[in-house]
């Protein structure tokens, strides 16, 4: 199964040599979830405060059940402040 995963602001340093426009292909064996798909990168699920499949926000209580398809995008940002 292929996903596509982006990584945003400082997520970025996660992406793997290659990576176009902070996105990759991600080949899976089976349904993941994003959690799944965070580990398997590397990225701290602390540091991955935004999450969004196809563009729908997954809450934390979902993350670790939330079940990726083909063809999903994930999309990846950390906790940002401002004003």
């Amino acid at each position: 199964m292929r996903i596509t995963v982006k990584l945003y602001a400082s997520l970025a340093e996660f992406l793997p040599p290659g990576a176009q426009a902070n996105a990759f292909t991600l080949e899976l064996a089976d349904a993941g979830s994003p959690h799944h798909v965070l580990d398997r990168c590397g990225v701290p699920r602390a540091r991955a405060h935004l999450l969004l499949v196809n563009g729908t926000y997954v809450p934390p209580a979902e993350r670790d059940t939330h079940a990726l398809v083909e063809g999903d995008v994930l999309a990846a940002w950390p906790p940002v402040a401002g004003g």
